[in-house]
């Protein structure tokens, strides 16, 4: 039954729902099945496939997928009659926007999937009496709850998850299997956490005793808040704050591998890529987008729309503006700053050779 968790669409939904679910015109019989997506290339007759270039679309009618999500170019083709040689007559549906239709195509496929699951608690899992869990939730294999912790309707415990006292989780949540939640972590609802992710972790924080030059421990008995539609990726790890919280936006992605030190405040819709490091009390606010590699120091702040290429390093306390504008390199700076830069160097060391 578990096993059920990790595949994209394991119940067939027609090709007339998934237009409606995604607000797209369909061209073609509606009564057409699907059960999955794929890409052109390997796409089987239970797919669906998209397509975002023109000049791609005729392969994409062409390959073996069940139906296809195209943009409005393909209305054209329709009316000239161009695009029907050797479709097989397959059934499309437009979009102004066919990847984000994919995309919630793949997510309504999804759900199709969760609802064929039995919920209810596995026979292995162990779950504290006072734990209140909600209407449609799953919690497999070996998960392990602890006293006074919330699980909202609709949501799903891998298995070997262990989730600490007093945690909450709330509604239609996707938690993968072996991700650990320290007592005090909150998470709002829809969010996903990927494998081996731990949430709610003590930062490292330490005072030196200049007598004795030993670091003691600093007290990390704060929060860790994570708010509506957030994803966490695989093996990334989120600190609790130390004495107050941390907080992680509605909407914000975070891709695996990523640390998120104590006490920073994610804003609203900000993206991380992998291995990124966040040390402490750092704020990022909404819309900032972060390269793979990215480094930045304690306290530093990085405003609304910020774009930081991958590997840029922000130092302590720094701040880095301006909405649109992207920054790269350690110091980070805006990136044709950067280039001119390199180019400079480039020509010193082109007259040196001489």
């Amino acid at each position: 039954m578990s096993g059920l968790c990790y595949r994209v669409g394991a119940m067939k939904r027609s090709v007339q729902q998934i237009a409606e679910a995604v607000d797209a015109r369909l061209h073609g019989d509606g009564r057409v099945e699907v059960a999955g997506v794929a890409s052109i290339g390997s796409a089987s007759q239970h797919d669906l496939v998209f397509v975002e270039e023109e000049k791609y679309l005729l392969r994409a009618l062409q390959c073996g997928a069940g139906a296809v999500i195209a943009g409005e170019f393909a209305a054209g083709k329709l009316a000239s009659g161009s695009s029907s040689a050797g479709t097989g007559d397959k059934p499309l549906l437009i979009s102004r926007h066919p990847k984000l239709a994919f995309a919630r195509a793949a997510r309504f496929l999804r759900e199709g999937e969760r609802a064929g699951i039995e919920a209810g608690v596995r026979a292995s899992a162990v779950v504290h009496a006072s734990v209140r869990i909600g209407a449609g939730v799953v919690v497999e294999e070996r998960a392990v709850i602890a006293e006074d912790a919330e699980i909202g309707e609709g949501t799903r415990i891998g298995a070997g998850c262990v989730i600490g006292r007093g945690v909450k989780i709330g509604r239609e949540c996707e938690i993968y299997p072996h991700v650990t939640f320290y007592p005090g972590t909150t998470l709002g609802d829809r969010v996903i956490v990927h494998a081996g992710a731990v949430l709610g972790s003590d930062g490292f924080g330490y005072v030196r005793d200049s007598k004795s030059g030993g670091h003691e421990k600093f007290p990390q008995v704060g929060k860790l808040v994570i708010e509506d539609d957030v994803e966490v990726g695989a093996n990334t790890t989120v600190d609790r704050g130390a004495l107050d919280e941390t907080r992680i936006g509605r909407g914000t992605k975070i891709d695996n591998l990523v640390h998120i030190g104590h006490n920073c405040r994610l804003g609203q819709n900000v993206v991380i890529a992998a291995q990124t490091g966040l040390s402490g009390s750092i704020v990022i606010e909404n819309d900032v987008m972060l390269g793979g590699q990215v480094g930045i120091g304690e306290r530093a702040r990085i405003e609304e729309g910020v774009m930081l290429g991958g590997q840029g390093g922000v130092l302590p306390n720094k701040v880095l503006r301006g909405k649109g504008v992207a920054f790269w390199g350690t110091p980070a700076q805006p990136v044709r700053q950067y280039l001119r830069q390199l180019a400079a160097l480039a020509r010193l060391a082109a007259k040196e050779k001489k």
